[in-house]
């Protein structure tokens, strides 16, 4: 769950990559495991990524550039898996909303594996790794016996992702269209939390129950559910 803060704290940039494989059930995407033992965020499963480091930024300073290698050097250090710049297509943008005890503002890449590597963890702050095509994620996320658990920056980029038959097609779509832009604003409601995006009709005044367009996330005992109005 998120940690909830009554202090600003600061943004840090930060990167993460949605790695997908084609697999006869469908595209299917990379997650990793949270070291149960960590502070933040333990257990949950997430795309391979992490801070950007001072030794990302090339001389120009470039925060775009930066945030590919950071991307590249968190899949490599995570995963082991080896990628490159050409592989990777800016999918979105997500800046974790004020009031949350951590906050980053991190770019989500794409990335296609079309090659034999194998995924390997660190063992340390990576525990395991399972590949998932998004329905099977979703399906395991309901199961409320199940401790398989998504934040809902995950669980929205799988929910993108899902009507996708192929990595191709996915890959043809981000990359032709401009990356989606989240600066969620949280509003608690009974049992958890409730995320405004821009273009929903809560988003300006924070309030869960104006009438209007939908864009949100509910996050109420860890299950998910993502509200998107068609044409927003």
């Amino acid at each position: 769950m998120i940690e909830l803060s009554d202090n600003q704290v600061p943004v840090h940039p930060a990167a993460t990559v949605v790695v997908l494989r084609d697999a006869e059930a469908g595209p299917e995407v990379l997650l990793l495991q949270r070291n149960k033992a960590l502070k933040h965020m333990g257990g949950e499963w997430v795309f391979p990524g992490g801070r950007v480091d001072a030794g990302d930024y090339a001389e120009d300073g470039d925060d775009y550039t930066a945030a590919c290698n950071a991307a590249i050097r968190e899949t490599r250090e995570e995963a082991g898996l080896a990628l490159t710049p050409d592989q990777l297509s800016y999918l979105s943008h997500w800046t974790t909303p004020q009031g949350a005890r951590r906050r980053y503002a991190t770019w989500f890449f794409l990335a296609v594996l079309d090659d034999a590597q194998e995924v390997c963890v660190d063992g340390g702050e990576i525990s395991a790794h399972r590949w998932l095509t998004p329905q099977q994620a979703f399906t395991e996320i309901r199961d409320t016996d199940n401790v398989f658990r998504l934040m809902p920056p995950t669980f929205v980029s799988l929910a993108d992702l899902a009507p996708h038959e192929c990595i191709a097609s996915a890959q043809e779509v981000v990359r032709a269209r401009q990356p989606l832009m989240f600066e969620p604003r949280m509003v608690q409601v009974e049992g958890g939390i409730c995320f405004l995006y821009a273009g929903d009709a809560g988003y300006e005044v924070c309030c869960e129950t104006v009438d209007g367009p939908r864009h949100r996330t509910y996050m109420i005992d860890y299950q998910l559910d993502y509200i998107r109005d068609p044409g927003l």
